[in-house]
């Protein structure tokens, strides 16, 4: 596991998203801040990190685990249908937003919803954005906390027993003490042409 001290506040020197990215392409499982929670990340299309991932939370339930893409043009590769509506949503909507769509494409199995759907957001956090730009492949996350551990908030929130458990621990934002708050989660009942809102 690697921590890097990042002396530059407000700003997400280079270096920092090259050690998250020499972690996760080589498997690697990732604790950073999003735009929500800290979270635990990995490469969405590699099945071995997939694997660590899962069983670090073996019991979580459906939607614990979102894709994070980084435009609405790497969201069409991976859900196969994007309806205009969401579409024009995502373009104003400025809370995070994560969207579960029916059917994924080009993504594991294993992070699928047993009814083959996927939960997607499109990273606001410019972190993240900058290190799926580089990887140029979604993220997979999931809240960095374990079974009866609190919920991620800010950095101090996370528990040794997850920081342990990752590979690259991403120092931007640890000095943070504003409080993250999960995304708005929907999905489109398409033959209604309405939201259902599963997490407000």
């Amino acid at each position: 596991m690697t921590i890097f001290t990042n002396p530059v506040l407000h700003m997400i020197p280079q270096h920092h998203v090259e050690g998250a990215l020499a972690a996760i392409e080589n498997n690697g499982l990732v604790l950073c801040p999003t735009d929500t929670l800290w979270s635990i990340a990995c490469d969405a299309t590699d099945p071995v990190a997939v694997l660590r991932l899962l069983r670090l939370k073996p019991n979580a339930h459906a939607n614990s685990f979102e894709i994070l893409v980084d435009s609405i043009e790497m969201l069409r590769e991976y859900v196969e249908h994007l309806h205009p509506r969401v579409e024009t949503l995502l373009s104003y909507h400025t809370r995070p937003l994560t969207v579960v769509y029916d059917r994924a494409r080009n993504l594991p199995e294993k992070i699928q919803n047993p009814d083959g759907s996927i939960a997607v957001r499109i990273a606001q956090d410019e972190f993240c954005r900058d290190l799926i730009g580089c990887l140029k492949h979604p993220l997979v996350s999931t809240y960095a906390h374990l079974e009866n551990t609190p919920m991620p908030t800010h950095f101090g929130a996370v528990s040794s027993a997850v920081i342990e458990a990752v590979d690259y621990v991403v120092r931007y934002r640890q000095n943070d003490k504003s409080h993250g708050q999960p995304s708005v989660m929907v999905r489109l009942l398409e033959e209604e042409e309405e939201m259902e809102f599963l997490r407000e």
